[in-house]
């Protein structure tokens, strides 16, 4: 069963009549043939169109002013084709013979034709410049993606970005060709695999030639503009992120929201916040070494003040697990027998550090975590982990042990 492809006649045809030639239940959606359709299927890089179908009886006719109101609604879901049949995946059954009313969701074709075609103009100039092939190719939710066969710098690829806004904003016309077997020798045009039969060339001239099935605006001033958002190596080449058309234009936007929103904050234009920030992170860097020093000399002030003492459980806040162990580190240096530090963790508990210099902790810590919901260990001669426990059962617990109980 032969469906005329109307896409190709037209790309911008949002909506045809059809009649169903066929209709087959396939899980919990059905395959729908119809004689002729809008409906691009999945290829090329390109994903299906989503719509739906506007259903009338066998006998029904489509009035030009009922196309608006008429028909059950049926939802495409996926396009596909299949041995040369476009199946129209659909939410439920068609009945054979129907009547339908096809029509796309053209904002998303559209945008769909802007991201391929702008894919075509940076892959052409990239394989003009370089002489690397497009070996990799996917037009996702988010970004197209583009794996090239050699590398490329992000400074070169700006560089093609550049070319490629001032060939778009030429306005050139965007041309289709079948050429037969004897032409197809003639043109130099890219493609990933070897082609037989009919060949589809898209031509943006002075850019790209390439075998595609896919749609394509028909005057590259649709596209608007590109932007490459990344450039990185990849296997034995590199992958390109890039934007066309309204997807574009909504990150620029996006991202100049907040950059403008983190120049107010600094109080500095939108063009000096990447200075600004660097100033930040150094001040933030030199703040954390004269902050790790400070808490250097409190800990080594704390220890000095147990010299000599036995057996202490130190309570302190605000401490990370790494400063927990270094202050139980340093006050075992100046005590006999163990040391317990713990620093409130989350209001829930504490973190906790224990040790001596020597003999075995592992009893008291196995102790302590079974009395104050802990857990962790370590070492015979050090531990470290987590109590989920008041402080008032935590005192109680050394309290009960001997321990001398200090506070910082």
């Amino acid at each position: 069963m032969d469906t005329e492809r109307l896409y190709y006649q037209d790309v911008y045809l949002k909506e045809c009549e059809a009649r169903v030639l066929s209709c087959r239940k396939e899980g919990d959606r059905c395959r729908v043939i119809l004689d002729r359709t809008v409906f691009y299927p999945e290829g090329g890089g390109q994903p299906a169109d989503r719509g739906a179908l506007f259903v009338r009886e066998p006998e029904g006719g489509w009035p030009e002013e009922d196309k608006e109101v008429s028909g059950r609604q049926v939802p495409v879901l996926d396009v596909q084709e299949e041995e040369e049949e476009i199946v129209h995946f659909t939410s439920e059954e068609v009945p054979e013979g129907s009547r339908v009313l096809c029509r796309i969701d053209w904002d998303r074709r559209f945008d769909l034709m802007q991201q391929h075609s702008g894919e075509h103009i940076v892959s052409g100039l990239i394989h003009e410049t370089f002489g690397y092939d497009n070996v990799g190719f996917h037009m996702g939710e988010d970004c197209i993606t583009i794996d090239l066969s050699g590398s490329m710098t992000m400074d070169q690829a700006r560089e093609i970005e550049a070319r490629a806004n001032d060939y778009i904003a030429g306005c050139h016309s965007v041309e289709v060709l079948y050429p037969g077997p004897e032409e197809l020798d003639h043109y130099d045009y890219r493609s990933k695999k070897e082609l037989s039969g009919d060949v589809r060339l898209l031509a943006f001239p002075g850019a790209d030639l390439c075998a595609c099935c896919g749609l394509h605006v028909t005057c590259t001033g649709e596209i608007g503009l590109v932007k490459i958002l990344s450039c990185h190596h990849f296997r034995e080449g590199v992958r390109i992120e890039m934007l066309s058309g309204k997807r574009a234009l909504a990150w620029l936007d996006t991202h100049f929201i907040q950059n403008s929103r983190i120049g107010k904050a600094l109080s500095v234009k939108a063009d000096g916040t990447a200075e600004a920030v660097d100033r930040l992170q150094k001040e933030n860097y030199e703040l954390k070494g004269a902050l790790m020093e400070e808490k250097k000399k409190g800990m080594a002030r704390l220890a000095a003040s147990c010299k000599g003492e036995r057996d202490i459980c130190l309570f302190t806040s605000g401490l990370d697990p790494v400063d927990v162990r270094k202050c139980a580190d340093g006050i075992l240096d100046q005590i006999r027998g163990i040391c317990v530090v713990l620093s409130e963790h989350d209001k829930e508990g504490f973190q906790y550090a224990a040790g001596i210099r020597e003999g075995d902790i592992r009893p008291l810590v196995k102790e302590m975590n079974g009395r104050l919901s802990g857990r962790g260990g370590g070492k015979p001669f050090f531990a470290q982990g987590l109590i989920q426990a008041s402080k008032e059962e935590a005192e109680d617990f050394f309290h009960g042990k001997g321990f001398s109980i200090r506070w910082a």
